[in-house]
């Protein structure tokens, strides 16, 4: 430990550029601050800190140190808080948001098995198709499904999906199977938000713009319109996972399928991941990684 020690008594006098102020943080005497620091540069055998009797400021290795310790000394804060909160049950108010149709069919039922297990922890569970600002809105964690957007938050991947372009026999047998991409502008494509599809070939993904009469932002309602022979549509496997199984629904562009989507979950990297939030963000991993296909 002897690498540690004046490490923290540097990196807090270098946060409040004062002995005094570094000292009442730290809960120790300013001499005991100075001596610590000190004996640090005497074992870096590199001047840390410039000091007058009116202020202290960094040196240019100083600064240099400073931006590398700072890390560890957060770090170690951290692991600090995580192994004393351990030993006592997890509590306190989670705020959640997920989009609606996920949430309510796959992870509403993991969140209420999560809350049995932890009953002094609340949850706020926001369902929404808007991607909501988590820092300006409270929110600890977000679940997001596909591409992710450039963004200043730190992802963790929870899962993932398959998209299926999928049609039924009915249809298929009135207007034909598709079995390239360029057939698609000859069928009726159920649209959602977007309109356009995506896809993967020679190793490339693909966006294909289709066409249809029909288009709606509710993946139930496309689905059902699919099962009524409207068209082709492109939806996740949680929508039609048991019309497929059935033979309600039948694949087609099999060899166009893109590959699985992620299934995210988001936190602001500024805010520190509190014990309850790692927990359920492992229960998470391992109740949807479960339940994923093993081919």
């Amino acid at each position: 430990m002897a690498h540690w020690e004046g490490v923290a008594e540097f990196v807090e006098v270098a946060q409040s550029h004062s002995f005094t102020s570094a000292a009442k943080k730290l809960k120790t005497s300013v001499a005991q601050v100075s001596r610590r620091v000190s004996a640090l540069e005497e074992r870096l055998a590199v001047k840390l800190l410039n000091r007058t009797t009116r202020k202290v400021s960094l040196t240019e290795a100083g600064l240099v140190y400073f931006q590398q310790c700072k890390h560890l000394v957060e770090g170690l804060e951290l692991a600090n808080i995580a192994v004393t909160q351990m030993q006592s049950q997890p509590k306190g108010l989670l705020k959640v948001t997920a989009p609606v149709t996920y949430g309510e069919q796959k992870l509403a039922p993991l969140f209420n098995q999560f809350l049995q297990l932890y009953p002094q922890i609340d949850m706020e569970l926001i369902l929404s198709n808007q991607k909501l600002d988590l820092v300006e809105s409270g929110i600890d964690l977000a679940i997001r499904l596909g591409r992710l957007e450039n963004s200043t938050m730190i992802a963790r991947q929870l899962a993932s999906r398959q998209v299926y372009v999928c049609a039924s026999k009915d249809y298929l047998q009135r207007f034909g199977e598709p079995h390239t991409l360029s057939e698609l502008s000859q069928h009726q494509c159920l649209l959602g938000s977007l309109d356009h599809w995506h896809f993967q070939q020679a190793g490339k993904s693909l966006s294909i713009r289709v066409h249809g009469r029909i288009k709606c932002n509710s993946g139930f309602a496309l689905r059902d319109a699919a099962l009524r022979g409207l068209g082709l549509v492109q939806l996740p496997d949680f929508y039609v996972e048991e019309d497929l199984a059935s033979g309600a629904l039948i694949e087609v562009l099999t060899q166009f399928r893109e590959q699985r989507e992620g299934i995210w979950a988001l936190y602001p990297q500024n805010r520190n991941l509190s014990p309850k939030v790692r927990l359920l963000l492992d229960f998470l991993v391992e109740k949807l990684s479960d339940a994923e296909p093993t081919s």
